[in-house]
C-alpha cells in the first residue's frame, strides 16, 4: 500500500511480517524499481527491493565512469551543449579524445535571466532562451528521463552519469525518472565541469557558423562569438549535436547541399487541467492523491482519421511555459519542479502531421525544410492571434471541442498571460478537427477529463525535429561528408533528454574509431 511503500521503515515492517524476519535484523532497504499500479480503485506501489539482513551495502547505489585527462589529447568538435552534446563530449573523454564544444547560448545560470524576461518584457533572446543554452531545451522544461528507446544503447549508463553528477538516485529505480527544473541545472553545471577538469574546453555564446571541408571531408567548423565579435575556426571532426529549435543550421545545410530530408513531426497545443481534478481522476478518489501518492500522470493515444493523436510530455504539478526562439512566434512547451508541486498539470496534446499533409497548401511547405516553414507559419500565426506578444491564445477545452468561444478562462500557469481566443476555428483543420475527436475519445476513455476547468494554450510545435541530417547506419556519419556526425533530437534521431543522450555517447564511439582510421594533422588545433 501507498503508506507502506513511503518509507524504508514501512518497507521493513512489510518484509518482517511478509517473510519472518526481525525488523532488527533489517539494516538497510535498496529500492530496485518502483511504480505505480493507479489501474483499480485500491491503489499499489509496486516495489522491487533487496533487503540486507544482518550487513550493510558496502557499494554505491550508482555506478561511476572514470574520465581520464585528455588536455594533450587530439580534439574532436562537438556542436551543442544540450543532452546529446555533453553525453558526447563526455563519453570522448572516456575514450581518451578532448571535446571542444560550442554553445550558441548561455551556460545554464546565465540563461535564467533571458527566460524571465520573455514573461517579464514580451522579449525573446534569439540565442538565450528555454530552447537554446547549456543543457539544450530539457534543463528548463523538466528533466524526464523517461524513455522508450531502450535498445538504442545503454540507458542504465545515462541514469548513472547523471546519478555521478548529482541527480537523486531515485532516477536509477522510479518507472518513470525525473529530475525537476529546479535541481538539473546543477547537474548540467556539474557536468561542465567534469569536461573542463579534464582538459575539455566548453565555450558559450559561440555559434557555429559554417563546416569546414577538405573535399567530402569535415575538417573543422567556423564560429562567431558574441563575446567580442570575433570569428574563431576550430579544427576536428565535428558532433553536430544543435537541438530541434537550430532553423538556422538547417537552412545552412540546405544552401550548401548538405543532404537532409524533411521529417514528420506532431503539432497541437498544451492542455492544462487542476492538478487536484487529473489526482481524482487517475487514483479514483474524490480526495485526490492523499499523503502518500504522486502528482498523478495520465497517457492518452488514438487514431483519427488516419493520422495519431496522443498525450505529450506530460508535466503533473507543472506549469506551461513560453519557448519561442525569436520574435514574431509564439510556442508552448510544459515543465515541472524536482516535487511536482504546483496547482497544474499540463501536458502536450498533438496530431501527427506528415508532408503530404501540407505541402500541396503552399510550395513552401515542400522540399527537405518544407516542414520547417509549417512549423514557422503556425507560430507566427499564433503569434498574430496573441496580440503580438507572447500573450498566448487559449480556450476552454469543452467549448473547443463544441466549437463555442469562451467568454472566460481559468487561471493558468503560463505567466506572459493568454488571451481568449477560438482555437475551433482558425487551427488548421488536419489538427483542430482530430483534436475535438480525439478529446472526446479520451473524455469517453477518462471521466471527467474532457472539461471547462481545463484549458487549450496554442502552439505545441517543438515536439521534434522537422528535419533529419541524413548518415549512415553503420557509421553515424553523414551519407555525403566524412567526419561530420549528425546527434540527437536536431538531427532527427532523438525524442528526449535520454534518447539524445545515448545518441552522443554512440556518435562519440563511432568518432572515436574515424578518428582511430585517420589521423591527419588538420585534427590539432589552429585557432
Amino acid at each position: 500500500m501507498p503508506a507502506q511503500a513511503a518509507s524504508a521503515e514501512g518497507i521493513k515492517d512489510f518484509l518482517s511480517k511478509e517473510y519472518g524476519v526481525k525488523c532488527a535484523e533489517l539494516r538497510h532497504v535498496r529500492i530496485l524499481k518502483r511504480s505505480i499500479d493507479a489501474r483499480q480503485r485500491t491503489i499499489y506501489v509496486t516495489l522491487k527491493v533487496r533487503a540486507y539482513v544482518n550487513e550493510l551495502p558496502t557499494d554505491d547505489e550508482y555506478v561511476r565512469t572514470e574520465y581520464r585527462d585528455v588536455s594533450e589529447a587530439r580534439q574532436v568538435v562537438v556542436v551543442g551543449a544540450g543532452p546529446g552534446g555533453l553525453f558526447a563530449a563526455l563519453k570522448l573523454i572516456e575514450l581518451g579524445y578532448r571535446p571542444i564544444v560550442l554553445e550558441r547560448g548561455k551556460d545554464v545560470r546565465q540563461r535564467k535571466k533571458d527566460i524571465a524576461s520573455i514573461t517579464k518584457n514580451q522579449q525573446v533572446d534569439p540565442e538565450s532562451n528555454y530552447c537554446f543554452g547549456e543543457g539544450g531545451a530539457g534543463a528548463y522544461s523538466d528533466g524526464k528521463l523517461y524513455t522508450r528507446s531502450k535498445k538504442r544503447g545503454n540507458v542504465e549508463k545515462i541514469l548513472n552519469v547523471f546519478c555521478q553528477h548529482g541527480a537523486s538516485t531515485s532516477i536509477l529505480w522510479d518507472a518513470h525518472p525525473h529530475i525537476g527544473t529546479d535541481k538539473l541545472p546543477q547537474v548540467i553545471e556539474n557536468m561542465r565541469n567534469t569536461i573542463i577538469r579534464c582538459g575539455g574546453e566548453v565555450m558559450f555564446q559561440t555559434k557555429m557558423t559554417e563546416l569546414v571541408t577538405d573535399g567530402s571531408r569535415v575538417v573543422g567548423v567556423k564560429a562567431v562569438s558574441r563575446i567580442g565579435e570575433s570569428e574563431i575556426m576550430v579544427s576536428g571532426p565535428v558532433i553536430l549535436a544543435t537541438g530541434h529549435s537550430a532553423r538556422d543550421v538547417y537552412r545552412y545545410l540546405a544552401a550548401h547541399d548538405v543532404h537532409i530530408e524533411a521529417k514528420a513531426l506532431a503539432m497541437g497545443v498544451r492542455l492544462e487541467h487542476p492538478s487536484h481534478l487529473i489526482d481524482q481522476i487517475q487514483y479514483h478518489n474524490r480526495e485526490g492523491k492523499g499523503e502518500y501518492l504522486p502528482t498523478a500522470e495520465y497517457s492518452f493515444v488514438t487514431q483519427v482519421e488516419g493520422r495519431g493523436v496522443y498525450s505529450f510530455c506530460m508535466c503533473p504539478g507543472g506549469y506551461v511555459i513560453p519557448a519561442a526562439t525569436d520574435s514574431e512566434q509564439i510556442v508552448v512547451n510544459g515543465m515541472s519542479p524536482s516535487n511536482r508541486g504546483t496547482r497544474w498539470s499540463n501536458s502536450g496534446m498533438v496530431v501527427e502531421i506528415r508532408q503530404e499533409d501540407v505541402e500541396g497548401q503552399s510550395a513552401d511547405f515542400a522540399g527537405s525544410l518544407g516542414m520547417m516553414h509549417y512549423q514557422e507559419y503556425l507560430e507566427r500565426t499564433c503569434w498574430q492571434q496573441g496580440n503580438m506578444k507572447q500573450t498566448a491564445p487559449a480556450q476552454r477545452m469543452a467549448d473547443f471541442v463544441n466549437g463555442k468561444l469562451s467568454g472566460s478562462l481559468p487561471q493558468s500557469s503560463y505567466a506572459p498571460g493568454l488571451i481568449a481566443s477560438p482555437l475551433h476555428f482558425w487551427l488548421p483543420q488536419g489538427i483542430g478537427r482530430r483534436l475535438q475527436l480525439g478529446f472526446r475519445k479520451f473524455g469517453a476513455m477518462s471521466r471527467g477529463f474532457l472539461t471547462n476547468e481545463a484549458l487549450l494554450i496554442a502552439m505545441e510545435t517543438r515536439t521534434s525535429s522537422p528535419v533529419r541530417i541524413t548518415r549512415q547506419a553503420a557509421t553515424l556519419e553523414h551519407v555525403g561528408l566524412r567526419g561530420l556526425f549528425p546527434c540527437g533530437e536536431g538531427a532527427g534521431y532523438a525524442g528526449g533528454i535520454v534518447s539524445a543522450a545515448v545518441d552522443g555517447e554512440r556518435c562519440a564511439e563511432m568518432c572515436a574509431k574515424y578518428m582511430d582510421a585517420f589521423s591527419h594533422d588538420f585534427f590539432i588545433s589552429d585557432r
